[in-house]
């Protein structure tokens, strides 16, 4: 159909494009932490509470850090000079400053604080907030030069523009990376312009009309992406459409080498290939939309949009890409010819002949190499500072907070709050309750109690000692602190603790709950699509175990280069699940690209190793530069210099190379082969076709 009405399907795409890019929505999206949490868990509730007893309150957007220029103490002067420049600077009607309360000096007069409040529609990782931050520096700069005071900016908002500032454009700088890397490598492989073009401008269609597609269901349903969303987006459109089309451009070549002409070939190649491209597909978006039954509203925005691009760029694989190819037939790889002949010794061919020859040894190198690395991981520690602990060490922020730790609590950027609700509050129970929270280990200071003016609510602001993001931090409150403000509650009252620290503890559990629920149900379905795939109830097995070692090997390789030569403090709490997602699903790719050949050689008539060698020899090169792509894809993520986009891109990166060129070439294929016949129990799908038994002749007597 494709081939015999190419300008139709064409036709279709374009139509598609330019309605979906003119109707669809923008992507929403937040970075709001409480956004991903549902209701049930008590830091949200917390916030509630907040909002109905405390309206008038606020959690700075941004903290402006006062100290003397010579680093002696604040003298009364400085102090009224600090509290005076509060005042001024709100006189100048900053765009988006609501106020600026300054605080008394720190017990060691090191520092002085003043809170700057942003207006509640404002989100600290807007625009808008980061441009009213860069007016308030210059504001700051100008009211304080010649005093001989410092006054820098830190918290949220703060971190938050010297992040974007660190960063630079991040997307566009991912996309022209992306491209770059594809460009070369397409021409390295192909040697011709056609070729390596050819996939940028069909995935630059499909592109909009994917993102158009994720942006109206996002919306639809209610959902909001965080605002690294935009860069995997670019990253899984360009990288995983380059790899379909690869596969499809490499089984062509083999066609037209084997003496098809070029629209039969490309039919033979669709009829051969589009199988294992539909089954790839298909395990990525189960594995995508897993995501959905995630607690976390972050991951149930993600699985639906990345199952979106997958599933608009495998149609366009199956669809747009050969009825272009089919137009331009050979041309396609023009000026090269090598195209036409199949090169000789080639290197996949004794690398498949000495996997063959001893496919024990290799499987148990890889394997055993790759659970060394998985050790690794028994070292993982989440780390959930996803804004300062990212920035360099002359980002303003970052140094604003070490001056604030100078004279006062590092949680002071961000208290916690813990409320206390009855139908009567007593004084004198609620300064006991206070006492009782200033006892506990990791606070720092706990403020005199706010009432309600409904005389309902109180609630106490409470500093901890370390960083509100900070592994300390989250425990103090998971533990110590949740228990005694249950415990020394005033009869008749409950308790609720809130807060960005109280947020990402029970992010941290939610995370807990996904891993046992959401893994499992990816890998059965994933299971249940390869078992269809192959027509086997053994292969799957030892294909996801592999892919499983992958995965760990991952892990303990980005926990033992992060945590252990980098120093870090920890890795990004909601790596695992996105590695998960990423390198077993686009890692069982190349899985099913090389037992999907292993099982069609040896319908052939070939012997399990005789057919691992011919498998390896045909769809190594393809596997090979199609996990170079998409894990240099992956590996442009590092050049945004945000440590989130680093260390993702790295994981990815460094799963989607182990499985391509450990697992696909080496370990599945070699566990098949020792094997044999078994692993395609019980479908038996390796068993060559039926021959049709050779017509009888009937001899008659002249």
């Amino acid at each position: 159909m494709v081939v015999g009405h190419p300008w139709r399907v064409i036709a279709v795409w374009a139509v598609a494009a330019i309605g979906v890019i003119v109707l669809s929505p923008g992507l929403p999206t937040s970075n709001d932490e409480s956004d991903f949490l549902p209701g049930k868990y008590e830091s949200v509730k917390a916030e509630k509470v907040r909002d109905k007893a405390f309206p008038d309150t606020f959690a700075p957007g941004a903290v402006i850090v006062v100290r003397r220029a010579d680093g002696r103490p604040l003298t009364t002067a400085d102090s009224e000079r600090a509290a005076g420049l509060a005042a001024s600077v709100q006189a100048a009607r900053i765009p988006d400053i609501a106020g600026l309360v300054a605080g008394p000096p720190s017990p060691n007069r090191l520092v002085q604080t003043i809170s700057v409040r942003m207006p509640k529609d404002v989100a600290t990782d807007s625009p808008e907030a980061g441009d009213a931050v860069k007016v308030l520096r210059g504001e700051l700069d100008r009211r304080t030069s010649g005093t001989g005071l410092l006054a820098r900016t830190t918290g949220a908002a703060a971190a938050t523009l010297d992040d974007k500032e660190a960063s630079g454009d991040a997307d566009a700088l991912i996309m022209i990376a992306t491209l770059a890397l594809i460009l070369i490598l397409l021409l390295a492989i192909f040697r011709s312009p056609v070729t390596a073009l050819l996939p940028i401008a069909v995935l630059a269609v499909l592109s909009q009309v994917a993102n158009g597609l994720i942006a109206s269901a996002v919306k639809a349903l209610g959902l909001k992406a965080d605002s690294s969303a935009s860069q995997l987006l670019i990253v899984v459109l360009f990288g995983v459409g380059t790899d379909y089309i690869l596969f499809l451009l490499f089984r062509y070549r083999e066609r037209l080498r084997a003496g098809d002409d070029p629209k039969t070939a490309m039919v033979g190649a669709l009829a051969r290939v589009g199988e294992a491209i539909t089954s790839a597909a298909g395990v990525v978006i189960i594995a995508f939309m897993a995501m959905t039954l995630s607690s976390l509203s972050l991951f149930r925005s993600w699985g639906p949009s990345l199952a979106i691009a997958v599933t608009v760029t495998l149609l366009g694989g199956l669809t747009l890409v050969p009825a272009v190819v089919s137009l331009i037939g050979t041309k396609v790889f023009w000026p090269s010819k090598s195209w036409r002949h199949e090169p000789e010794a080639a290197r996949f061919a004794r690398v498949g002949a000495a996997t063959a020859r001893r496919p024990a040894l290799y499987v148990a190198v890889t394997s055993g190499i790759l659970a060394v690395l998985a050790f690794g991981a028994l070292g993982f520690k989440p780390d959930f500072d996803l804004a300062t602990g990212a920035l360099p060490a002359s980002a303003e922020s970052r140094v604003a907070l070490e001056d604030l730790k100078k004279g006062l609590p590092a949680g002071s950027t961000d208290p916690t709050h813990v409320y206390v609700r009855g139908e009567r509050l007593d004084r004198a129970e609620l300064a006991r309750f206070g006492t009782r929270l200033k006892a506990v280990e990791g606070v720092g200071q706990v403020a005199e109690p706010e009432v309600s003016k409904d005389g309902t609510t109180a609630g106490f602001t409470v500093v901890l000692s370390a960083a509100p993001e900070s592994a300390k931090a989250l425990d103090t409150v998971r533990g110590p602190l949740r228990r005694a403000a249950h415990e020394a509650a005033p009869q008749g009252t409950d308790t609720l603790i809130g807060g960005s620290t109280a947020v990402f503890v029970d992010i941290r559990s939610a995370m807990n709950r996904d891993y046992s629920v959401v893994f499992p149900v990816a890998a059965a379905l994933i299971f249940l699509v390869l078992a269809l795939l192959l027509r086997s109830l053994v292969a799957p097995w030892y294909l996801l175990l592999t892919v499983g070692l992958g995965f760990g090997a991952t892990l303990g390789t980005a926990t033992l280069l992060f945590q252990g030569i980098g120093s870090a403090p920890g890795l990004l709490f909601h790596l695992p699940l996105i590695m998960y997602m990423f390198v077993v699903a686009l890692g069982t790719d190349y899985n099913i690209l090389i037992m999907a050949r292993l099982r069609e050689e040896a319908r052939e008539g070939l012997a399990p190793r005789p057919a691992l060698a011919a498998a390896i020899r045909h769809t190594g090169p393809t596997i090979a530069a199609a996990g170079l792509i998409l894990a240099g894809s992956f590996a442009a993520l590092t050049l945004a210099g945000n440590r989130v986009l680093v260390q993702v891109g790295f994981a990815i990166s460094f799963g989607i190379a182990c499985t391509a060129f450990v697992m696909a070439l080496f370990l599945t294929p070699g566990l098949t082969a020792l094997i044999g016949h078994r692993a395609w129990w019980p479908g038996h799908g390796d068993a060559p076709p039926a021959r049709p038994a050779p017509a009888r002749v009937e001899q008659r007597t002249p």
